[in-house]
């Protein structure tokens, strides 16, 4: 990676001081490696960032119930979804351009999360091609698609996806174009010129370097859930849902036959204002009524914030910009290390509360809010001045 992107590496190896114990660490250690507009780029959230801010504190305003004696010595965290099994409920969301921070981009990632039987989404603009991705992955990998105008670029990655031995599509349904992220447009950012989106040529990369741009000439904003049957039949590969909010949106979801519904507000990316990612899930997670698995992603950082999402109706959760953080502190070993951290802690608070296994999380897990704290399911009290930068996405 060029000086454009990335600042001289500090010395991290060998230094207890400075081994990152929490996710939180990472974020503070990818913030000295980066440029201020790539930091931004990654940390930054649409409008005020009144949802970004959200996503994380209705996971702090959560409370968990202790049990005493619980008898576990080692709880099982694994999950089945989709016919793989993965070694916790927790995977990595799709995020753009791993190039920004670490030259060994998605490959990395693929291979840090295949040592740990974790699986990995692929962003539609991931910095290395979807073969070379694959050729690293040992786990689980699915690919996150954008509606292109011309759908025929968006099929084609999904059949290249299918013969790469990705397992499911992730389509993201909240995007018709990316929303007013004030950060990026303060700075004038642009992807630097040697990074590109690997998986992409012609009308659908042209411009790609200044996405908020690019997304309003190239996404189809016709996009309709007619679409996840078409993709389906396609691909050969199950289909779900990415960035569903609502009741009404959960049910057209599964009434269009997805295999899956991901609550999400694109890490606070998109619509300023909405709700976090924790306060839409039980109501997503109510509307679906089991037929489909639910996954959450934005916010996540500890352990208990994974069975909190377990609590309420999640079948797994997925980190985002913690991976990018982990990339930049420290390569494939770092975003290794942020996983372990964050699985031992999910471990640690399964036992803490009861629970051998998954399966046995329900809401009962949780106790319900004090009045004037913030409730999962109602809107969390809003904070950090907008101009404000955060090191959580």
């Amino acid at each position: 990676m060029t000086s454009a992107t990335r600042r001289p590496a500090a010395a991290t190896a060998g230094d207890p001081a400075r081994e990152p114990l929490t996710l939180d660490d990472f974020a503070a250690l990818a913030r000295r490696e980066l440029p201020p507009a790539v930091w931004d780029f990654i940390a930054g959230g649409a409008g005020r960032e009144r949802t970004l801010a959200a996503n994380e504190a209705v996971f702090e305003a959560v409370r968990l119930r202790p049990r005493a004696l619980p008898g576990i010595e080692e709880p099982d965290t694994s999950v089945e979804l989709l016919g793989s099994r993965w070694a916790a409920p927790v995977g990595i969301a799709p995020v753009a351009y791993h190039e920004l921070a670490h030259p060994d981009g998605e490959t990395a990632t693929a291979a840090a999360t295949g040592a740990l039987g974790l699986p990995l989404v692929v962003s539609t603009f991931a910095s290395r091609s979807l073969e070379e991705v694959a050729r690293a992955a040992s786990a689980p990998l699915w690919l996150q698609l954008y509606c292109f105008r011309d759908h025929g670029t968006t099929l084609d990655l999904a059949r290249r996806a299918r013969d790469s031995g990705y397992q499911a599509l992730v389509l993201t349904v909240d995007t018709p174009f990316t929303g007013r992220r004030l950060r990026d447009l303060r700075n004038g950012f642009a992807v630097p010129a040697h990074i590109t989106p690997a998986n992409l040529a012609g009308s659908a990369a042209a411009g790609s370097a200044t996405p908020s741009a690019h997304s309003r000439l190239a996404f189809d904003r016709r996009l309709d859930w007619s679409f996840v049957a078409r993709l389906g039949a396609e691909s050969g590969l199950p289909v779900l849902a990415k960035g569903v909010l609502t009741a009404a949106d959960a049910e057209a979801a599964v009434r269009a036959g997805v295999a899956g519904v991901v609550v999400s507000n694109h890490g606070g990316r998109q619509l300023d204002g909405a709700p976090a990612t924790l306060e839409a899930l039980p109501e997503v997670a109510a509307a679906v009524r089991g037929r489909v698995p639910v996954l959450l992603d934005g916010g996540v950082r500890t352990g208990a914030d994974v069975l909190a999402a377990l609590a309420l109706g999640a079948r797994a959760v997925l980190v985002g910009r913690p991976a990018l953080y982990a990339l930049a502190a420290g390569g494939g070993p770092a975003v290794r290390r942020m996983l372990t951290l964050l699985t031992a802690d999910f471990a640690d608070t399964m036992t803490l509360t009861g629970h051998a296994t998954t399966g046995t999380i329900t809401p009962d897990t949780l106790f319900r809010p004090d009045p004037g704290r913030p409730d999962p399911g109602r809107p969390a009290a809003r904070r950090a001045a907008p101009h404000t930068d955060r090191s959580h996405g």
